[in-house]
């Protein structure tokens, strides 16, 4: 039922939207309400059990009863009477609750297409394993991830970024449709076979407006010579788009390929759990051991401690002094790669080394200017200097460059809005599901307490310090890279109204 909309008397609930409509205007409802009614219309006439439905409102929270009977009531009374004057939800005693009413499923809202860039716009589609080995299928992702950094150093090429691309991994290829999804006239697609020492690639470029195939090849090579075929399928297409070849400068590729796949399969873990985090640490302490010279497992290696330290409430000095450590050694050994840039530019800002670090987010810019995590982390870092209107502007160039992002995309635009003082949309932001596998709580709940809306804010603060019980105002005051007085002074109020402990 993802994207579809349930339309019952004047009303029109969009789930995924967060909107409840009724003869087409706005109803002002509550997150749980939402959530309540989600879980009801999607079951017309089926009777709901209590805890089920406090587990639709209260996700992995244990609750009172009483709290649903609370919801329920208001509930009602938002939605009113029904036109025969009857109730559109019904207690069913001892056991729940019914929805009582014929539900109309709808489409979901189709999605306004992006417009075209001005420049030529390609997304990458991930390759194909077609190996009978599923093991190889990190190997076809790498490929796809290296292309995709390949063409995006380009910079007359407009580039989708990886998130967004991997979005359609294992779906039915709707070559217009994606096209129109990601705002991009070009796509490429294609297969990998890894096997006894040997590659074989396919790859075509299609012009989604057009439906030609403007170039397709074949590639069958020895393992060895991998990189050397990336090279030669990103000249292929950027002589295609761009009608002569304009080689960027030199990546520095790695000299191992077994180090190559463990830097493959451990950036996959990046914005995952803290499992995930400690697997990737080892991946890629061992990867660096393998080739001491590889940029790339230096870069990751120190976002794993920089992250390491964010899962556990906060970096502390010796995981921050490490992880900027391995990233200048990341720049040196590879000073064109605009990754290790933006992410030795994110860590000297924390250790408000603040012009350094501003040199190093232009040099990433102008080496790279598709490379969406820059941008979403120079939006970060512009906010807390007190540049909130240019940090909604990077954050939103992120979100274009990668319209389907990892989690903290949706914390870093929560965090520009609450700045702003746009609390209504910063609240609509951090309620979505991808911002609750990041510490964005505390910005909704400061969004809901400067809306004075301080029952769901504090109810937001105890969901919140469940994952970060050593929280304190005074230790994110001092440790986050703020340059701007006021907006400081205006995040610590939201937090303080939220009933953040200080």
């Amino acid at each position: 039922m993802q994207g579809s909309r349930f339309a019952f008397g004047p009303f029109v609930l969009d789930p995924d939207a967060g909107t409840l409509l009724r003869n087409d205007d706005p109803v002002a409802i509550g997150h749980r309400g939402l959530r309540l009614l989600a879980a009801f219309v999607g079951r017309p006439g089926e009777i709901l059990g209590k805890a089920e439905l406090m587990d639709a409102a209260w996700p992995g929270t244990a609750v009172e009863e009483g709290n649903l009977t609370v919801q329920i009531a208001q509930l009602r009374k938002l939605l009113g009477p029904a036109a025969d004057g009857g109730e559109w939800i019904s207690t069913v005693p001892r056991v729940g609750y019914r929805f009582t009413r014929a539900i109309e499923q709808l489409g979901g809202a189709k999605r306004k297409p992006l417009p075209l860039p001005s420049k030529p716009s390609i997304a990458v589609l991930p390759f194909v394993n077609v190996s009978n080995d599923p093991e190889q299928e990190s190997f076809a992702d790498g490929l796809t991830e290296d292309l995709i950094t390949d063409l995006s150093r380009i910079s007359g090429v407009f580039v989708i970024a990886r998130n967004s691309a991997f979005a359609y991994k294992g779906k039915p290829m709707d070559v217009r449709g994606i096209a129109e999804d990601l705002g991009v006239r070009y796509l490429l697609e294609g297969s990998a076979r890894r096997a006894a020492g040997r590659v074989r690639i396919n790859a075509q470029l299609v012009d989604a407006v057009s439906g030609d195939h403007l170039w397709t090849e074949r590639f069958d090579r020895s393992l060895e010579d991998i990189f050397a075929v990336q090279d030669e399928v990103t000249g292929k297409i950027v002589e295609a788009l761009l009608g002569r070849l304009r080689a960027p400068p030199p990546r520095h590729r790695p000299k191992n390929l077994e180090a190559y796949d463990l830097c493959v399969r451990a950036r996959k873990l990046m914005d995952d759990t803290p499992q995930a985090a400690r697997e990737a640490h080892l991946m890629l302490t061992r990867a660096v051991s393998l080739d001491p010279d590889y940029a790339e497992a230096y870069r990751w290696l120190a976002m794993n401690h920089w992250m390491g330290w964010v899962h556990s409430g906060g970096p502390t000095e010796p995981g921050r002094s490490a992880a900027l450590e391995l990233a200048r050694k990341a720049v040196a050994i590879d000073p064109h790669d605009a990754g290790s840039r933006w992410i030795l530019a994110y860590l000297l800002a924390y250790e408000r080394s603040f012009v350094e670090a501003d040199q190093e987010f232009a040099t990433a810019i102008e080496l790279d200017p598709n490379e969406a995590d820059t941008w979403a982390a120079l939006s970060d870092i512009a906010v807390l200097a007190g540049r909130v209107e240019e940090g909604l502007e990077h954050i939103c160039k992120a979100f274009r460059l990668n319209p389907f992002p990892a989690s903290w995309y949706y914390l870093t635009l929560g965090q520009a809005q609450y700045a702003a003082g746009q609390y209504e949309a910063a609240v609509e932001t951090l309620r979505r599901d991808e911002t609750y596998r990041t510490s964005s709580r505390r910005f909704l709940a400061a969004s809901l307490a400067q809306l004075g809306r301080l029952d769901e804010a504090h109810a937001e603060v105890e969901l919140f310090l469940v994952g970060n019980p050593n929280f304190t105002i005074h230790h994110w005051a001092t440790t986050e890279p703020f340059r701007d007085a006021a907006t400081l002074a205006h995040f610590v109020d939201g937090y303080r109204k939220a009933g953040l402990p200080e």
